[in-house]
C-alpha cells in the first residue's frame, strides 16, 4: 500500500485549471480499486491519495499519470507502508474481496 503525499508548488489558480482532469484521473483509478481514498490537506497546501498497489513500480506508474504531476502542479512523496491493523471492511477492500 502507498500514500501519495502531494504538495502544491504552483498557485491555486493554475491548479484549478487542471482540477477537472485530476478528478477524471482519480475516478479512473477508483473504478479499478487502485485508489482507496483521497482528499485535500487542510490548509489547502496539497493532497493525499491512498493507493492500493502491490509494488513501488506499479504505484510510480500510476503517480506519473496524474495531471498534477504531468503539469508540475505538485511535488510527490511516495510512502510505502504495510497495514498491520485495519477495520475488517477496509481489509476486504485491499484484499479484493469487496
Amino acid at each position: 500500500m502507498f500514500i501519495f503525499n502531494l504538495t502544491y508548488v504552483k498557485p491555486i489558480e493554475e491548479l484549478e485549471k487542471v482540477l477537472p482532469r485530476h478528478f477524471q484521473y482519480l475516478d479512473q483509478h477508483y473504478l479499478t480499486r487502485e485508489f482507496i481514498c483521497s482528499g485535500r490537506k487542510i490548509p489547502r497546501t496539497g493532497g493525499i491519495i491512498l493507493c492500493n498497489c502491490s509494488t513501488r513500480e506499479e504505484a510510480e506508474a500510476l503517480m506519473v499519470q496524474d495531471p498534477f504531476y504531468v503539469e508540475g502542479i505538485a511535488q510527490y512523496e511516495l510512502i510505502e507502508f504495510e497495514p498491520s491493523k485495519a477495520l475488517e471492511d477496509f481489509r476486504a477492500v485491499i484484499s479484493g474481496e469487496l
